[in-house]
């Protein structure tokens, strides 16, 4: 299967910008998915490590590794393949229009499936685990926390009393019948934040970038750059904490009146604001509609 046809790489053009031009050396595809980026980065003369936890990843090209572990293992893998510094880093941390479109794999809330949506399908918890054993006040905090959802409570306890839910479009269904029907008119599909929700979740999306942000971070060589798509608030807001810090170098809490770590800025930030796709892709990509690119490059020592 091409990448083009698997999953199309998003906001490309500033992807290269700022990675086909650093030194050349290593860099990570934290997120290889259909191979898109990798390729690109590859074709400018990087040698590129690519991290995906889905089996389903079609095979790399030439100068692209791929590290079939999810990327919050980066440092532990790349110690194991004798990587030091790196170049450059990318998070593209949407999920690939591969997974949507395979109902089979649990990801959509238009097509049948089941109550999957694990990356890696070894996980314990599978969405299932959650919609129909986790108890209901677990439920509506994940709804709230990872979805943002502000009908949480609602949906629990709806989840709860239909249980047993053997399938994506049944649950789907009772989310959607469970927020008030004024609500249900705008914003997009009913259940798309219960989905996402139940996708972080099952898969500790915001434990996994935090760990993996942390190893790029870590690896980065003087000159080198690290940028992230995020594609919702929760993932962005993460991003740009932990850039700030790197910009900032204080890690002091912030009722502290002034600085008493004397840590120094170890990065610069390369978005004041994150850079948004142009409406030309949009067009292109509807699914690039909500990207948010953010990028830092190490200062010298």
């Amino acid at each position: 299967m091409h990448h083009s046809t698997y999953h199309r790489p998003v906001m490309a053009g500033e992807v290269m910008r700022l990675l086909g031009d650093v030194e050349r050396g290593t860099v990570i595809d934290a997120t290889y998915g259909g191979g898109g980026h990798a390729t690109l980065l590859a074709e400018a003369g990087h040698r590129v490590v690519a991290f995906d936890r889905d089996p389903d990843v079609p095979a790399p090209g030439p100068g692209i590794t791929l590290v079939p572990r999810p990327f919050g293992e980066m440092g532990d893998a790349l110690d194991e393949l004798g990587v030091g510094a790196i170049a450059g880093a990318l998070f593209d941390l949407g999920v690939s229009s591969h997974q949507l479109d395979e109902g089979e794999r649990g990801f959509s809330y238009r097509d049948p499936g089941p109550l999957d949506m694990r990356m890696d399908r070894h996980g314990a918890t599978s969405a299932g685990t959650i919609v129909n054993e986790w108890p209901e006040a677990d439920i509506a905090r994940v709804l709230r926390d990872f979805g943002e959802e502000r009908f949480s409570r609602r949906i629990a306890s709806a989840i709860v009393a239909a249980r047993p839910i053997a399938d994506t479009v049944a649950l789907s269904r009772i989310v959607t019948d469970a927020i008030p029907a004024a609500t249900r008119r705008t914003g997009g599909h009913p259940a798309r934040r219960t989905f996402q929700a139940l996708r972080i979740a099952v898969n500790d999306e915001l434990g996994e970038l935090q760990r993996g942000l942390d190893a790029a971070l870590a690896r980065l060589a003087e000159g080198g750059r690290c940028v992230v798509i995020s594609y919702h608030s929760l993932e962005d807001r993460i991003v740009k904490r932990r850039f700030a810090e790197e910009a900032t170098g204080c890690v002091c809490p912030p009722e502290f009146p002034t600085c008493q770590c004397g840590r120094t800025a170890r990065a610069t930030l390369l978005t004041r604001k994150p850079i948004r796709p142009s409406e030309q892709e949009v067009a292109s990509n509807p699914r690039a509609r909500s990207a948010l690119l953010r990028a830092v490059e190490r200062n010298a020592a």
